[in-house]
């Protein structure tokens, strides 16, 4: 798709990192990560969580690691999902070491949360023997005493201050390999703690909105404070944080990117909210081809539009699209045009049989050129 100069976002410049064999930062895509809700030391259960997460379309996965047990399962897990693993660690430096050798391509904690500098050196060693990076997770929920006692409260500059004060941790251990997040529930706390810690250094940023909310409300939270950084050029990699399983957050993520034309993956719908000159049921139908065209990863456009007045401009710019038309029948257009009509009780399993054909076209062409 090529942009208008007004749809171009500039991308903040940052190092570049990587989580395994995902690159973070610098010209690398911006990643959707998720986090399980299963307990790590059930392999199994996580191991199918994950997986669910990676037909959504998952770039990273985050992992709890609180205790022996959880650290004892990841090498499990690792070896038998495709994405790589972040071990999320808080407090205790043995269970930083214990998933660096478990193979977690990258290690979540706050150096200052782990005891004293022997035992941040020992994690630091790990991740490098172990090829990990780290993340250093800020939050407003749980920030420093001595901060808080300074600012009198969680604001962007003690955010800010707090990630720079463990950055500097690592540092002067000699390593840079990590990224940086500062969290928080309140959105204009949190894009402003982002936005000022942007300018503050140079290192690759996780975003996202803490304990956003449930899937309703979750995302709306969500898309407004990740959608306003990213559309200003802040963040390398990205989490929805959703009261919602997995592949919710991975979703809601990969609609964000998209809308903002960061990223395309899979099926983009346009259709109309529907009115009383609709030819057809506009809202199970497009329920309907959501869930059926849920498998599909080749970026492709559709539209669903229940009459004449907006479908056949809003077709102009789809791959495949549907207006609602009389006499029980439906003009569908491809690649822009008018194509022919399709009956209503046919419709849908026409529309997955098209956009199918279509992906399949795009893969093929694909592979002849790299030929």
């Amino acid at each position: 798709m090529n942009l208008r100069p007004y749809q171009q976002i500039k991308r903040r410049k940052t190092r570049q990192i990587h989580v395994g064999p995902v690159l973070v930062g610098g010209d690398a895509p911006i990643t959707v990560q998720t986090m399980t809700n299963t307990l790590t030391s059930d392999a199994k259960a996580t191991i199918e969580q994950i997986r669910r997460a990676e037909r959504a379309g998952v770039d990273i996965v985050r992992v709890s690691c609180p205790d022996e047990e959880s650290t004892a399962a990841l090498k499990e897990i690792v070896q038998n999902v495709k994405v790589p693993i972040v071990a999320d660690i808080h407090f205790h430096y043995k269970r930083a070491i214990e998933a660096a050798e478990a193979g977690a391509a990258c290690l979540r904690i706050n150096p200052g949360n782990i005891g004293n500098a022997d035992r941040v050196r020992e994690v630091v060693k790990a991740a490098k023997d172990h090829d990990c990076s780290i993340r250093i997770g800020v939050n407003a929920g749980s920030l420093e005493k001595h901060l808080l006692e300074k600012y009198g409260e969680p604001n962007p500059e003690a955010l800010v201050e707090s990630a720079m004060e463990h950055a500097k941790i690592l540092e002067d251990n000699d390593f840079r390999e990590f990224k940086i997040s500062v969290k928080a529930s309140d959105v204009f706390l949190a894009v402003e703690a982002y936005r000022k810690l942007s300018e503050a250094c140079d290192y690759p940023l996780h975003i996202g909105i803490t304990e956003a909310g449930g899937k309703r409300a979750g995302t709306v939270k969500s898309s407004v404070g990740l959608g306003s950084l990213l559309w200003s050029g802040v963040g390398d990699t990205m989490r929805v944080s959703l009261s919602a399983e997995p592949e919710e957050e991975v979703s809601v993520g990969w609609d964000i990117l998209k809308t903002l034309g960061i990223r395309h993956r899979g099926v983009k719908v346009v259709s109309c909210p529907s009115c009383a000159r609709q030819g057809f049921k506009v809202i199970p139908t497009v329920a309907a081809l959501e869930e059926r065209l849920a498998h599909i990863e080749t970026p492709l456009t559709l539209s669903i539009i229940g009459c004449v007045v907006n479908g056949p401009g809003e077709a102009l710019m789809t791959d495949v699209g549907v207006t609602g038309g009389g006499s029980g029948r439906h003009m569908v257009y491809v690649a822009g045009k008018q194509d022919h009509t399709v009956p209503a009780e046919e419709m849908i399993d026409h529309v997955v049989s098209l956009v199918e054909k279509k992906a399949a076209e795009i893969e093929a062409a694909k592979k002849d050129k790299s030929k």
